[in-house]
């Protein structure tokens, strides 16, 4: 959430290990109560180095929460575990990783083919989670609530502060390494359905623009059965999963997560049809430009090594 970054890795050489811990000093406690948005984060973060640990020639297996008495532990990765099963597609992902960013611009009407949409799915699926295309009328209930939710945001102070905190003017002010500049805001929506986070809240940024948007935007909901913590890692895995297979297949993709943050809304997300899982994130996809690099954390502050 908000380009935040709340993760750790340490790195055991005598036992060849990494271990990812939450950084709950980077959690957001009025829009991500119950860390559920920072386990997506931290598990798109892990998906990230496993496929590094394959383009590698690593096996890697993975054990989430391997502690249940320390929470913030979350996940440990063996490198090169002869039991492992190896993921050979997960290599081939390793490119996207530097060129993924999320596009907070207008993309065009051109509709993903059927086939890259059931790859897209098929990802999803092999960490667990369920990718599903939204259609009509459902597309339309989906919409609605992204605008309710945008709303209650702006209305929230709590909320409005913290967003506030993770929104930066490099213009204006030093240099950071985490949280949205207002480079990547993109422009202001003139028309159009896509929808959109407005990182500027109540304020206004001098000198931005706006712009038509995509008036039949192309939705995608990612789930799970449970809703434990560990479906929040299996689903932040998927979900970048779906994203590195999206980029290297030409397609940007930002997320509309404002339904996902309120619990009353969070339910609505439901597929009409089947009525059951979690949905955790809603995805915008489709073809335009793929949204300017943001800042990252150097790696001294996100990583330990021990012998």
């Amino acid at each position: 959430m908000h380009n935040a970054q709340p993760w750790h890795f340490s790195y055991a050489r005598s036992s060849r290990t990494f271990t990812l811990s939450a950084d709950l000093e980077r959690a957001m406690a009025h829009a991500d109560p119950t860390t559920r948005g920072l386990h997506l984060g931290c598990g798109a973060a892990l998906l990230n180095l496993r496929v590094a640990a394959s383009h590698a020639g690593h096996r890697t297996s993975t054990t989430l929460l391997p502690d249940p008495h320390a929470p913030a532990l979350l996940a440990a990765v063996r490198l090169d575990d002869p039991h492992a099963h190896m993921d050979e597609s997960l290599a081939g992902l390793h490119p996207a990783i530097r060129n993924r960013h999320t596009s907070r611009f207008p993309f065009t009407e051109r509709q993903i083919p059927d086939n890259l949409r059931a790859a897209l799915s098929e990802a999803a699926d092999r960490e667990g989670a369920q990718l599903s295309f939204l259609t009509t009328p459902h597309r339309e209930t989906v919409l609605d609530l992204i605008v309710h939710a945008e709303g209650y945001n702006r209305m929230d102070d709590g909320r409005d502060a913290e967003q506030r905190r993770w929104t930066h003017d490099t213009a204006a002010g030093p240099a950071v390494d985490d949280g949205i500049p207002h480079y990547a805001f993109g422009p202001r929506k003139r028309a159009g359905a896509a929808p959109l986070r407005d990182f500027a809240g109540r304020d206004s940024v001098p000198g931005r623009g706006y712009a038509d948007f995509e008036k039949h935007p192309q939705l995608a909901s990612l789930g799970t059965t449970g809703d434990t913590p560990a479906d929040w890692l299996r689903a932040g895995q998927a979900l970048e999963r779906v994203l590195l297979l999206a980029t290297l297949q030409g397609l940007a993709a930002s997320f509309a997560a404002q339904p996902v943050e309120w619990p009353d809304l969070r339910w609505i997300l439901r597929d009409p049809q089947s009525g059951t899982g979690y949905v955790h994130m809603i995805l915008r996809l489709g073809y335009g430009p793929h949204g300017p690099r943001t800042p990252r954390r150097p790696v001294d502050q996100v990583l330990t090594v021990t012998q």
